[in-house]
């Protein structure tokens, strides 16, 4: 008899030993729980914002639809940029030839990655920007855009280049990349190395398709937009680069 009463006076000793552990560990997790609460949330980005970075270098960023848009000051390119997930909760944004663009922080720290900066140099918000959207020219302009792409595209390789658009789903998106695509060609003309990948150059087509690419082929650089990506269906500049001058 007394053994028993023993042992049921060490089990109510257990239990209640049991309940008081388990009541302290819903006590330390509803603490823990109510800090995290109380921690500050990571500030939100604006839609559309201008920064600066440490280098010295502006830009636009827009993330008003359904793809982040980036413009630096004095540039005519606007780039598309796509998130990944980083190490300790931070996004990478990429354009559409790999390339890092842009690191943001959980807290909201920015990083922007440039040829001046290849490293990264902080970037801060300075204030308001305008929307990256390309807008609608309509055909008087559009005919005058295209007559002075090629002008300049020829001035610079030496030779008369023709231009041409045909697309009538999304005339912006098409204006968009002829901007990008004549700047590139540009570019590769100006360069002492690569002078030599345009000399055949003869004509630059903007077509509408249902996948965006470039081709270059016997003189005729071809550059294929998608109206069904919006934005992120125009290829960058640096994939047509990549189309023209081969990598080694």
């Amino acid at each position: 008899m007394a053994i028993a009463l023993a042992a049921a006076v060490l089990s109510l000793l257990f239990v209640a030993s049991d309940a008081t552990a388990q009541n302290r560990g819903n006590a330390q997790a509803e603490q823990s729980q109510s800090l995290r609460d109380r921690r500050p949330s990571a500030p939100a980005l604006p839609p559309v914002g201008r920064y600066v970075a440490e280098s010295g270098e502006g830009f636009i960023l827009d993330r008003s639809g359904r793809h982040p848009l980036l413009r630096f000051d004095r540039r005519d390119e606007t780039w598309v940029l796509r998130p990944t997930a980083a190490p300790r909760g931070d996004v990478i944004y990429r354009n559409d030839a790999g390339e890092q663009v842009l690191r943001v922080t959980p807290s909201g720290g920015m990083t922007v990655y440039t040829s001046r900066a290849p490293g990264g140099s902080p970037a801060s918000f300075s204030g308001a920007g305008r929307s990256l959207t390309p807008p609608t020219l309509g055909p008087m302009l559009l005919f005058r855009l295209m007559a002075q792409r090629s002008a300049m595209v020829s001035q610079v390789v030496g030779h008369l280049v023709q231009v041409d658009l045909d697309g009538d789903q999304s005339e912006a998106l098409c204006v968009e990349a002829l901007v990008v695509t004549t700047e590139a060609v540009i570019r590769i003309a100006r360069s002492p190395t690569a002078r030599q990948y345009v000399a055949e150059l003869r004509r630059i087509s903007i077509v509408e398709g249902s996948r965006a690419g470039v081709t270059y082929s016997r003189g005729v650089l071809t550059v294929t937009v998608d109206p069904g990506e919006g934005m992120a269906g125009r290829p960058s500049s640096a994939r047509v680069i990549r189309a023209i001058v081969p990598r080694t």
